[in-house]
């Protein structure tokens, strides 16, 4: 890209809502100047240089609002990025993605449908997209990535790390999924630079699925952009008491799709998965665990003695029996107790 447009882009960015709107209807730069080249404010140069710079390294490089690779889906919002800065994969522009999101205080539930959902529509094509941000978005691009189909948008320069803690999965993306910011390399993370990454979030998926969400949250003001967007929407119910469900059932209240098995979100696709759950699977003669244990252990915390109560058992036959599905990868010891967790 030529330093004359990327100076035009960026300054469509903060330039008058009427001539943005007037832009989009455009079909090159060249029609911008014409129309609007004393209109448009002055841009910093270390943006342009930072811009320049960047797409001279290979597996990197610039998008602009213009060209063929801008996603037809992000064109359609009402405020669409006119530069985005990219680096990994840049092909999954052009793949069907889905917006999986939620807390950052997520629960193990909450986590264990994130990386169960990630992981069946990464199987069957499907890129997930998400912010990067500690919890529900982590789980699904970790789980995502291994089929190299996850797509992260920053809140901050594309160079730049943040969270600090998911540097790992920040270089990971990197090389096998695709790493997107509207942000100029050295821009540092800011509070209102989340809105704008979370409308990119979708404005790039065909659907949004909202994992977990508190009352008010990023990710409850991104279903509420992919409603008023005319995408699919959908919620994951969760515990009535639980702070992190709450946003969820208020989506759920005002229409988003439920949301309980990936088949939920590969309709929008016209894909199911057509197998079961190791959950749904039938006990064999060969395991090792009593079935009436596992039924009574859920997704949130059940005590041993909990279980005492439930299935008749000792609690030596309890301890016992837990001890089997634990090796077996179908429950854990958390907190309080023990949870489910044979969905992965």
């Amino acid at each position: 890209m030529q330093q004359q447009d990327v100076c035009v882009l960026l300054a469509l960015n903060r330039a008058k809502r009427e001539i943005k709107r007037a832009a989009r209807q455009l079909s090159c730069v060249e029609e911008v100047l014409q129309r609007w080249a004393q209109s448009l404010k002055p841009v910093d140069s270390r943006w342009v240089t930072a811009a320049l710079d960047w797409q001279r390294n290979p597996n990197q490089g610039l998008v602009g609002f213009f060209d063929p690779a801008y996603p037809a889906h992000l064109k359609a919002i009402d405020d669409p990025p006119w530069l985005l800065f990219w680096q990994g994969r840049k092909e999954l522009l052009e793949s069907p993605k889905v917006a999986i999101i939620g807390s950052r205080k997520a629960s193990h539930s909450g986590l264990q449908m994130a990386d169960w959902l990630a992981k069946e529509c990464s199987l069957h094509g499907i890129t997930v997209v998400s912010g990067l941000a500690m919890g529900i978005d982590s789980q699904a691009h970790q789980r995502a990535v291994e089929q190299g189909l996850t797509i992260a948008v920053l809140g901050t320069g594309i160079d730049k790390v943040y969270p600090p803690r998911n540097r790992q999965l920040h270089r990971l993306i990197a090389h096998q999924g695709l790493l997107l910011s509207e942000f100029p390399p050295g821009i540092a993370a800011r509070m209102d630079h989340f809105p704008r990454r979370n409308r990119i979030i979708n404005g790039l998926s065909t659907g949004v699925v909202v994992v977990e969400a508190a009352p008010r949250s990023g990710s409850l003001s991104t279903a509420l952009a992919a409603i008023n967007e005319g995408r699919n929407v959908g919620a994951v119910p969760g515990n009535v008491f639980a702070t992190e469900a709450q946003g969820c059932h208020w989506l759920l209240k005002q229409g988003a799709e439920l949301i309980s098995h990936p088949d939920d979100v590969l309709n929008w696709f016209a894909m199911t998965t057509n197998k079961l759950s190791v959950t749904d699977q039938p006990a064999t003669e060969e395991s090792l665990a009593n079935s009436a244990l596992s039924a009574n252990v859920g997704f949130q915390p059940t005590t041993i003695e909990q279980l005492v109560m439930a299935t008749g058992l000792s609690a030596a036959e309890v301890t016992e029996q837990l001890l089997f599905l634990e090796l077996q990868g179908l429950v854990k010891a958390v907190a309080g107790g023990y949870i489910k967790v044979g969905r992965r």
